[in-house]
Protein backbone atom coordinates (compact mmCIF):
# COMPACT_ATOMS: atom_id res chain seq x y z
CA UNK A 1 0.00 0.00 0.00
CA UNK A 2 2.51 2.77 0.99
CA UNK A 3 4.49 1.70 -2.46
CA UNK A 4 1.30 2.17 -4.65
CA UNK A 5 0.96 5.67 -2.47
CA UNK A 6 4.52 6.55 -3.26
CA UNK A 7 4.05 5.80 -6.69
CA UNK A 8 1.19 7.96 -7.21
CA UNK A 9 2.45 10.39 -5.59
CA UNK A 10 5.53 10.53 -7.96
CA UNK A 11 2.79 10.06 -11.02
CA UNK A 12 0.43 13.05 -9.76
CA UNK A 13 3.64 15.18 -8.72
CA UNK A 14 5.15 14.51 -12.75
CA UNK A 15 1.53 15.81 -14.13
CA UNK A 16 1.04 18.51 -12.31
CA UNK A 17 4.55 19.91 -13.18
CA UNK A 18 4.29 19.27 -16.40
CA UNK A 19 0.74 21.14 -16.27
CA UNK A 20 1.90 24.03 -14.29
CA UNK A 21 5.00 23.86 -15.82
CA UNK A 22 3.47 23.85 -19.70
CA UNK A 23 3.81 27.23 -21.96
CA UNK A 24 0.74 25.87 -23.61
CA UNK A 25 -1.09 25.82 -20.17
CA UNK A 26 0.48 29.51 -19.13
CA UNK A 27 -0.31 30.67 -22.98
CA UNK A 28 -4.00 29.56 -22.40
CA UNK A 29 -4.70 31.97 -19.82
CA UNK A 30 -2.51 34.90 -19.94
CA UNK A 31 -3.14 34.54 -23.21
CA UNK A 32 -7.40 35.12 -22.35
CA UNK A 33 -6.37 37.92 -20.46
CA UNK A 34 -4.65 39.54 -22.87
CA UNK A 35 -7.62 38.90 -25.65
CA UNK A 36 -9.94 40.36 -23.15
CA UNK A 37 -8.12 43.13 -22.61
CA UNK A 38 -8.57 44.04 -26.25
CA UNK A 39 -12.66 43.04 -26.26
CA UNK A 40 -12.84 45.17 -22.91
CA UNK A 41 -10.53 48.24 -23.54
CA UNK A 42 -8.31 48.15 -21.35
CA UNK A 43 -11.05 47.87 -18.39
CA UNK A 44 -8.47 47.48 -16.13
CA UNK A 45 -7.16 50.74 -16.24
CA UNK A 46 -10.13 52.80 -17.66
CA UNK A 47 -12.48 51.15 -14.72
CA UNK A 48 -9.96 51.55 -11.83
CA UNK A 49 -10.75 54.49 -10.03
CA UNK A 50 -14.58 53.82 -10.22
CA UNK A 51 -13.99 49.60 -9.02
CA UNK A 52 -11.77 51.39 -5.46
CA UNK A 53 -15.28 53.54 -4.91
CA UNK A 54 -17.29 50.39 -5.47
CA UNK A 55 -15.22 48.89 -2.70
CA UNK A 56 -16.24 52.04 -0.46
CA UNK A 57 -20.16 50.92 -0.29
CA UNK A 58 -20.70 54.29 -2.13
CA UNK A 59 -22.98 52.65 -4.67
CA UNK A 60 -24.29 50.25 -2.88
CA UNK A 61 -28.24 49.50 -3.13
CA UNK A 62 -29.85 47.58 -0.06
CA UNK A 63 -32.63 46.16 -2.10
CA UNK A 64 -30.17 45.15 -4.95
CA UNK A 65 -30.63 41.25 -4.87
CA UNK A 66 -27.50 39.27 -3.05
CA UNK A 67 -26.23 38.18 0.50
CA UNK A 68 -23.41 40.50 0.97
CA UNK A 69 -21.80 43.91 0.48
CA UNK A 70 -19.42 44.24 -2.47
CA UNK A 71 -16.12 44.76 0.33
CA UNK A 72 -17.59 41.68 1.54
CA UNK A 73 -17.32 39.73 -1.71
CA UNK A 74 -13.94 41.15 -2.50
CA UNK A 75 -12.86 39.89 0.99
CA UNK A 76 -14.09 36.40 0.57
CA UNK A 77 -12.17 36.10 -2.70
CA UNK A 78 -9.25 37.54 -1.67
CA UNK A 79 -9.26 35.24 1.54
CA UNK A 80 -8.92 32.65 -0.98
CA UNK A 81 -6.15 33.80 -2.91
CA UNK A 82 -3.77 35.78 -0.48
CA UNK A 83 -2.04 32.97 1.49
CA UNK A 84 0.99 30.60 0.89
CA UNK A 85 1.21 31.83 -3.53
CA UNK A 86 1.80 35.19 -1.64
CA UNK A 87 4.98 33.84 0.77
CA UNK A 88 6.05 30.48 -0.49
CA UNK A 89 4.94 30.98 -4.30
CA UNK A 90 6.85 34.05 -4.68
CA UNK A 91 10.18 32.83 -2.96
CA UNK A 92 9.91 29.77 -5.18
CA UNK A 93 9.11 31.54 -8.01
CA UNK A 94 12.39 33.98 -7.70
CA UNK A 95 14.71 31.30 -6.06
CA UNK A 96 13.85 29.16 -9.71
CA UNK A 97 13.07 31.72 -11.88
CA UNK A 98 15.20 34.67 -10.75
CA UNK A 99 14.42 38.42 -9.86
CA UNK A 100 13.26 38.76 -13.33
CA UNK A 101 10.07 36.27 -12.38
CA UNK A 102 8.72 39.06 -10.46
CA UNK A 103 8.27 40.98 -13.71
CA UNK A 104 6.17 38.14 -15.21
CA UNK A 105 3.85 38.18 -11.94
CA UNK A 106 3.11 42.00 -12.53
CA UNK A 107 2.17 40.87 -16.34
CA UNK A 108 -0.08 37.68 -15.26
CA UNK A 109 -1.88 40.69 -12.73
CA UNK A 110 -2.55 43.13 -15.46
CA UNK A 111 -4.15 41.00 -17.55
CA UNK A 112 -5.67 38.73 -14.98
CA UNK A 113 -7.66 42.04 -13.96
CA UNK A 114 -9.27 41.89 -17.50
CA UNK A 115 -9.82 37.79 -17.20
CA UNK A 116 -11.41 38.71 -13.40
CA UNK A 117 -13.82 41.36 -14.76
CA UNK A 118 -14.80 39.16 -17.37
CA UNK A 119 -15.65 35.78 -15.07
CA UNK A 120 -17.37 37.47 -12.50
CA UNK A 121 -19.43 40.08 -14.71
CA UNK A 122 -20.64 36.79 -15.85
CA UNK A 123 -21.32 34.81 -13.10
CA UNK A 124 -23.57 37.81 -11.90
CA UNK A 125 -25.68 37.42 -14.88
CA UNK A 126 -26.12 34.29 -15.22
CA UNK A 127 -26.76 33.43 -11.50
CA UNK A 128 -29.08 31.85 -9.64
CA UNK A 129 -31.05 33.62 -6.60
CA UNK A 130 -33.57 31.26 -4.67
CA UNK A 131 -37.25 32.28 -2.93
CA UNK A 132 -35.53 32.71 0.36
CA UNK A 133 -33.07 34.69 -1.23
CA UNK A 134 -29.71 32.84 -1.48
CA UNK A 135 -27.50 32.98 -4.08
CA UNK A 136 -25.66 30.60 -6.08
CA UNK A 137 -23.02 31.32 -9.00
CA UNK A 138 -19.88 30.96 -10.94
CA UNK A 139 -18.75 29.31 -14.10
CA UNK A 140 -21.10 26.01 -13.82
CA UNK A 141 -24.08 28.41 -13.95
CA UNK A 142 -21.87 30.66 -16.66
CA UNK A 143 -21.71 27.54 -18.64
CA UNK A 144 -25.01 25.90 -18.07
CA UNK A 145 -26.98 29.35 -18.48
CA UNK A 146 -24.94 31.08 -20.48
CA UNK A 147 -24.04 28.68 -22.95
CA UNK A 148 -26.38 25.66 -22.58
CA UNK A 149 -23.42 23.35 -21.38
CA UNK A 150 -24.75 21.25 -18.98
CA UNK A 151 -22.24 18.11 -19.10
CA UNK A 152 -19.21 21.26 -19.32
CA UNK A 153 -20.56 22.77 -16.16
CA UNK A 154 -21.25 19.61 -14.02
CA UNK A 155 -17.48 19.17 -14.82
CA UNK A 156 -16.41 21.91 -13.36
CA UNK A 157 -18.32 21.87 -10.51
CA UNK A 158 -16.81 18.29 -9.72
CA UNK A 159 -13.21 19.61 -10.29
CA UNK A 160 -14.17 22.57 -8.03
CA UNK A 161 -15.68 20.07 -5.24
CA UNK A 162 -12.35 18.19 -5.19
CA UNK A 163 -10.02 21.08 -5.26
CA UNK A 164 -11.88 22.28 -2.31
CA UNK A 165 -10.89 19.21 -0.35
CA UNK A 166 -7.33 19.59 -1.25
CA UNK A 167 -6.25 22.79 -1.94
CA UNK A 168 -8.94 24.58 0.20
CA UNK A 169 -8.84 22.67 3.27
CA UNK A 170 -6.01 19.55 4.03
CA UNK A 171 -2.90 21.18 2.48
CA UNK A 172 -4.19 24.87 4.28
CA UNK A 173 -4.25 22.93 7.23
CA UNK A 174 -1.00 21.67 6.98
CA UNK A 175 0.00 25.45 6.06
CA UNK A 176 -1.24 26.59 9.50
CA UNK A 177 0.79 24.04 11.62
CA UNK A 178 3.80 25.13 9.24
CA UNK A 179 2.91 29.10 9.95
CA UNK A 180 3.14 28.48 13.82
CA UNK A 181 5.74 26.15 13.83
CA UNK A 182 7.89 29.01 12.30
CA UNK A 183 7.29 30.88 15.79
CA UNK A 184 6.67 27.20 17.89
CA UNK A 185 8.62 24.99 17.21
CA UNK A 186 7.25 22.46 19.20
CA UNK A 187 3.81 22.98 17.60
CA UNK A 188 4.48 20.20 14.94
CA UNK A 189 4.65 17.50 18.33
CA UNK A 190 1.15 18.30 19.07
CA UNK A 191 0.01 18.89 15.17
CA UNK A 192 -3.40 16.96 15.67
CA UNK A 193 -4.19 19.34 18.62
CA UNK A 194 -3.83 21.80 16.22
CA UNK A 195 -6.11 19.91 13.61
CA UNK A 196 -9.09 19.81 16.36
CA UNK A 197 -9.09 23.38 17.03
CA UNK A 198 -8.42 24.82 13.63
CA UNK A 199 -11.74 22.27 12.91
CA UNK A 200 -13.96 23.45 15.81
CA UNK A 201 -12.87 27.48 14.42
CA UNK A 202 -13.28 26.49 10.53
CA UNK A 203 -17.00 24.48 11.65
CA UNK A 204 -18.15 27.55 13.54
CA UNK A 205 -17.60 29.69 10.42
CA UNK A 206 -18.42 27.96 7.89
CA UNK A 207 -21.26 26.06 9.20
CA UNK A 208 -23.63 29.74 9.05
CA UNK A 209 -23.10 30.12 5.12
CA UNK A 210 -21.34 32.90 2.95
CA UNK A 211 -22.89 35.75 5.15
CA UNK A 212 -20.51 34.54 8.48
CA UNK A 213 -18.48 33.41 5.94
CA UNK A 214 -18.18 36.85 4.68
CA UNK A 215 -18.19 39.01 7.58
CA UNK A 216 -15.50 36.99 9.21
CA UNK A 217 -13.36 37.28 6.59
CA UNK A 218 -13.40 40.94 6.22
CA UNK A 219 -12.13 41.50 8.98
CA UNK A 220 -9.29 39.00 8.65
CA UNK A 221 -8.39 39.77 5.04
CA UNK A 222 -7.34 43.55 5.80
CA UNK A 223 -6.13 42.65 8.95
CA UNK A 224 -3.76 40.12 7.97
CA UNK A 225 -2.73 42.21 4.71
CA UNK A 226 -2.00 45.32 6.09
CA UNK A 227 0.28 43.58 9.28
CA UNK A 228 2.29 41.55 6.46
CA UNK A 229 3.08 44.82 4.08
CA UNK A 230 3.70 46.88 7.24
CA UNK A 231 6.43 44.38 8.05
CA UNK A 232 7.35 44.36 4.37
CA UNK A 233 7.54 48.41 4.16
CA UNK A 234 9.81 48.41 7.39
CA UNK A 235 12.42 46.12 5.76
CA UNK A 236 12.02 48.12 2.47
CA UNK A 237 12.38 51.53 4.45
CA UNK A 238 15.81 49.96 6.30
CA UNK A 239 17.18 49.05 2.41
CA UNK A 240 15.40 52.21 0.84
CA UNK A 241 18.71 53.14 -1.24
CA UNK A 242 18.70 49.68 -3.21
CA UNK A 243 15.30 49.56 -3.81
CA UNK A 244 16.03 51.45 -7.39
CA UNK A 245 18.91 48.23 -7.98
CA UNK A 246 16.31 46.38 -7.26
CA UNK A 247 13.77 46.72 -9.66
CA UNK A 248 16.42 47.22 -12.29
CA UNK A 249 17.63 43.88 -11.55
CA UNK A 250 13.90 42.67 -11.83
CA UNK A 251 13.08 44.12 -15.46
CA UNK A 252 17.30 42.70 -16.19
CA UNK A 253 16.71 39.14 -15.49
CA UNK A 254 12.95 39.46 -16.79
CA UNK A 255 13.72 41.33 -20.24
CA UNK A 256 17.46 41.19 -21.20
CA UNK A 257 18.52 37.49 -22.34
CA UNK A 258 22.06 39.50 -24.07
CA UNK A 259 23.30 40.24 -19.95
CA UNK A 260 21.91 37.45 -18.45
CA UNK A 261 21.17 34.59 -21.35
CA UNK A 262 17.99 33.50 -23.34
CA UNK A 263 17.41 30.40 -20.87
CA UNK A 264 17.09 32.57 -17.59
CA UNK A 265 14.94 34.83 -19.26
CA UNK A 266 12.91 31.83 -19.87
CA UNK A 267 12.94 30.11 -16.66
CA UNK A 268 11.79 34.04 -15.50
CA UNK A 269 8.66 33.81 -17.96
CA UNK A 270 8.07 30.26 -17.04
CA UNK A 271 7.71 30.35 -12.66
CA UNK A 272 6.74 34.24 -12.93
CA UNK A 273 3.58 33.20 -15.02
CA UNK A 274 2.99 30.10 -13.49
CA UNK A 275 3.13 31.23 -9.86
CA UNK A 276 1.02 34.78 -10.33
CA UNK A 277 -1.67 33.25 -11.97
CA UNK A 278 -1.34 30.38 -8.92
CA UNK A 279 -1.97 33.19 -6.21
CA UNK A 280 -3.97 35.26 -8.13
CA UNK A 281 -6.14 32.34 -9.46
CA UNK A 282 -7.26 34.32 -12.78
CA UNK A 283 -8.80 32.17 -14.99
CA UNK A 284 -9.25 28.99 -12.62
CA UNK A 285 -13.08 30.17 -12.15
CA UNK A 286 -12.88 29.95 -8.11
CA UNK A 287 -13.52 33.80 -7.14
CA UNK A 288 -16.75 33.91 -9.16
CA UNK A 289 -18.59 31.67 -7.17
CA UNK A 290 -17.64 34.18 -3.85
CA UNK A 291 -18.63 37.51 -6.25
CA UNK A 292 -21.96 35.76 -7.53
CA UNK A 293 -23.31 36.48 -4.16
CA UNK A 294 -22.41 40.30 -4.38
CA UNK A 295 -25.84 42.65 -3.39
CA UNK A 296 -26.07 44.31 -7.00
CA UNK A 297 -28.30 43.81 -10.07
CA UNK A 298 -24.89 45.41 -11.94
CA UNK A 299 -22.92 42.62 -12.76
CA UNK A 300 -20.50 45.35 -13.98
CA UNK A 301 -20.34 46.67 -11.09
CA UNK A 302 -19.00 43.28 -9.30
CA UNK A 303 -16.66 42.70 -12.29
CA UNK A 304 -15.08 46.19 -11.36
CA UNK A 305 -14.84 45.14 -7.78
CA UNK A 306 -13.35 41.95 -8.72
CA UNK A 307 -10.63 43.08 -10.60
CA UNK A 308 -8.98 44.45 -7.79
CA UNK A 309 -7.96 41.27 -6.79
CA UNK A 310 -4.79 40.30 -8.80
CA UNK A 311 -4.07 43.87 -7.92
CA UNK A 312 -3.87 43.68 -4.17
CA UNK A 313 -2.91 40.04 -4.12
CA UNK A 314 0.25 40.33 -6.87
CA UNK A 315 1.03 44.03 -7.31
CA UNK A 316 0.88 44.67 -4.26
CA UNK A 317 1.49 41.55 -1.43
CA UNK A 318 3.69 39.35 -3.85
CA UNK A 319 5.56 42.62 -4.99
CA UNK A 320 6.26 43.81 -1.31
CA UNK A 321 7.81 39.61 -0.87
CA UNK A 322 9.40 39.80 -3.58
CA UNK A 323 11.61 43.16 -3.26
CA UNK A 324 11.92 42.23 0.23
CA UNK A 325 13.85 38.88 -0.78
CA UNK A 326 15.79 40.66 -3.57
CA UNK A 327 17.12 43.67 -1.30
CA UNK A 328 18.07 41.30 1.70
CA UNK A 329 20.08 39.54 -0.88
CA UNK A 330 18.04 36.48 0.58
CA UNK A 331 17.13 35.07 -3.12
CA UNK A 332 21.31 34.72 -3.39
CA UNK A 333 21.82 32.31 -0.30
CA UNK A 334 22.73 28.87 -0.95
CA UNK A 335 21.38 27.02 2.06
CA UNK A 336 18.95 24.28 0.05
CA UNK A 337 16.45 23.99 3.66
CA UNK A 338 15.52 27.79 2.85
CA UNK A 339 13.12 27.76 0.43
CA UNK A 340 9.75 28.81 -0.04
CA UNK A 341 8.20 30.04 2.90
CA UNK A 342 11.36 29.51 4.97
CA UNK A 343 13.16 31.77 2.37
CA UNK A 344 10.69 34.51 2.63
CA UNK A 345 11.33 34.33 6.54
CA UNK A 346 14.62 34.20 6.25
CA UNK A 347 14.28 37.32 4.29
CA UNK A 348 12.31 39.09 6.67
CA UNK A 349 14.25 38.12 9.73
CA UNK A 350 17.39 39.87 7.67
CA UNK A 351 16.05 43.15 8.83
CA UNK A 352 13.35 42.45 11.55
CA UNK A 353 15.14 39.79 13.98
CA UNK A 354 12.87 36.83 14.79
CA UNK A 355 9.63 39.32 14.88
CA UNK A 356 10.09 38.86 10.44
CA UNK A 357 9.86 35.09 11.13
CA UNK A 358 7.04 35.61 13.46
CA UNK A 359 5.37 37.76 10.68
CA UNK A 360 5.89 35.51 8.24
CA UNK A 361 4.72 32.65 10.51
CA UNK A 362 1.43 34.15 11.83
CA UNK A 363 1.07 35.26 8.30
CA UNK A 364 1.08 31.82 6.24
CA UNK A 365 -1.25 30.79 9.27
CA UNK A 366 -3.90 33.05 9.15
CA UNK A 367 -3.47 33.51 5.55
CA UNK A 368 -4.18 29.44 5.43
CA UNK A 369 -7.11 30.07 7.69
CA UNK A 370 -8.89 32.38 5.67
CA UNK A 371 -7.99 30.68 2.33
CA UNK A 372 -9.81 27.19 3.93
CA UNK A 373 -13.40 29.30 4.80
CA UNK A 374 -13.30 30.92 1.10
CA UNK A 375 -12.68 27.56 -0.37
CA UNK A 376 -15.42 25.98 2.06
CA UNK A 377 -17.48 27.86 0.12
CA UNK A 378 -17.15 27.09 -3.38
CA UNK A 379 -16.82 23.65 -2.30
CA UNK A 380 -20.43 24.41 -1.13
CA UNK A 381 -21.77 25.69 -4.29
CA UNK A 382 -20.22 23.36 -6.64
CA UNK A 383 -21.87 20.64 -3.92
CA UNK A 384 -25.13 22.17 -4.49
CA UNK A 385 -24.99 22.51 -8.38
CA UNK A 386 -24.26 19.04 -8.70
CA UNK A 387 -26.63 17.11 -5.66
CA UNK A 388 -29.10 20.19 -4.41
CA UNK A 389 -28.92 21.96 -1.20
CA UNK A 390 -29.44 18.54 0.76
CA UNK A 391 -25.96 17.89 -0.10
CA UNK A 392 -24.43 21.35 1.33
CA UNK A 393 -25.03 20.62 4.97
CA UNK A 394 -23.53 16.91 4.99
CA UNK A 395 -20.44 18.57 2.57
CA UNK A 396 -20.05 21.26 5.66
CA UNK A 397 -19.60 18.73 8.16
CA UNK A 398 -16.99 16.39 5.88
CA UNK A 399 -15.12 19.46 5.26
CA UNK A 400 -14.02 20.33 8.84
CA UNK A 401 -13.84 16.67 9.53
CA UNK A 402 -10.91 17.02 7.27
CA UNK A 403 -9.47 19.61 8.78
CA UNK A 404 -7.60 17.18 11.23
CA UNK A 405 -6.34 15.01 8.84
CA UNK A 406 -4.74 17.65 6.62
CA UNK A 407 -2.79 19.17 10.17
CA UNK A 408 -1.83 15.60 10.89
CA UNK A 409 -0.43 13.98 7.76
CA UNK A 410 1.86 14.93 4.94
CA UNK A 411 0.12 15.99 1.66
CA UNK A 412 1.91 15.63 -0.97
CA UNK A 413 -0.25 13.44 -2.74
CA UNK A 414 -3.22 15.81 -1.64
CA UNK A 415 -1.54 18.96 -2.79
CA UNK A 416 -0.54 17.20 -6.24
CA UNK A 417 -4.63 16.47 -7.21
CA UNK A 418 -5.36 19.53 -6.11
CA UNK A 419 -2.98 21.45 -8.50
CA UNK A 420 -4.46 19.05 -11.20
CA UNK A 421 -7.65 19.69 -10.50
CA UNK A 422 -7.20 23.72 -10.31
CA UNK A 423 -5.91 23.44 -14.06
CA UNK A 424 -9.43 21.40 -14.82
CA UNK A 425 -11.21 23.79 -13.41
CA UNK A 426 -10.07 26.73 -15.70
CA UNK A 427 -10.07 24.88 -18.85
CA UNK A 428 -14.21 24.99 -18.80
CA UNK A 429 -13.75 28.74 -17.80
CA UNK A 430 -11.45 29.49 -20.38
CA UNK A 431 -13.91 28.06 -22.82
CA UNK A 432 -16.93 29.95 -21.45
CA UNK A 433 -14.55 33.16 -21.16
CA UNK A 434 -14.07 33.24 -25.00
CA UNK A 435 -17.09 32.08 -26.10
CA UNK A 436 -18.82 34.65 -23.83
CA UNK A 437 -16.40 37.94 -24.02
CA UNK A 438 -18.35 39.53 -26.59
CA UNK A 439 -21.63 39.85 -23.27
CA UNK A 440 -19.34 40.39 -21.00
CA UNK A 441 -17.94 43.62 -23.39
CA UNK A 442 -21.69 44.46 -23.65
CA UNK A 443 -22.48 44.22 -19.81
CA UNK A 444 -19.43 47.26 -19.61
CA UNK A 445 -20.69 48.87 -22.42
CA UNK A 446 -24.38 49.25 -21.28
CA UNK A 447 -23.37 49.88 -17.76
CA UNK A 448 -20.93 53.19 -18.39
CA UNK A 449 -23.40 54.04 -21.58
CA UNK A 450 -26.33 55.26 -19.27
CA UNK A 451 -27.19 58.47 -17.30
CA UNK A 452 -23.65 59.66 -15.20
CA UNK A 453 -23.18 57.93 -12.31
CA UNK A 454 -24.38 59.26 -8.94
CA UNK A 455 -22.22 62.79 -8.01
CA UNK A 456 -21.69 63.32 -11.80
CA UNK A 457 -18.93 60.37 -11.50
CA UNK A 458 -18.49 58.51 -14.66
CA UNK A 459 -15.25 56.37 -15.64
CA UNK A 460 -15.13 57.64 -18.87
CA UNK A 461 -16.94 59.22 -21.49
CA UNK A 462 -19.86 58.61 -23.59
CA UNK A 463 -17.17 59.52 -26.94
CA UNK A 464 -14.80 56.77 -25.75
CA UNK A 465 -16.83 53.79 -23.88
CA UNK A 466 -17.19 49.98 -25.82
Amino acid sequence: MQEWLETLTEWTGQLSGLLWGSYLTLIALVGTGIYLTIRLRLVQLRGFRHGAALITGKYSDPKHVGEVSHFQALSTALSATIGTGNIAGVATAISLGGPGALFWMWVTAFFGMATKFAECSLALKFREVDPDGKVAGGPMYTLMHGLKMKRTAAAFATFALIASFGIGNMVQANSVVDGLTYIWPEVSEAAWMVGVLLAVLVGLVILGGVKRIARVASTIVPFMALLYVAAALLVLFNHLDQIPAAIALVLNYALNPWAVGGAAVGEAIRWGVARGLFSNEAGLGSSPMAHAAARTNEPAREGLVAMMEPFIDTLVICTMTGLVIIVTGAWQTDNEALVGAALTAHAFSETLGDSGAMVVGFGLALFAFSTMIAWSYYGDRSAHFLFGERAVMPYRVIFTLLVVIGAAVPLQLVWNVADIMNILMALPNLLALILLAGVAARIKHEYFSRTPLPDNETPYSRTNNA
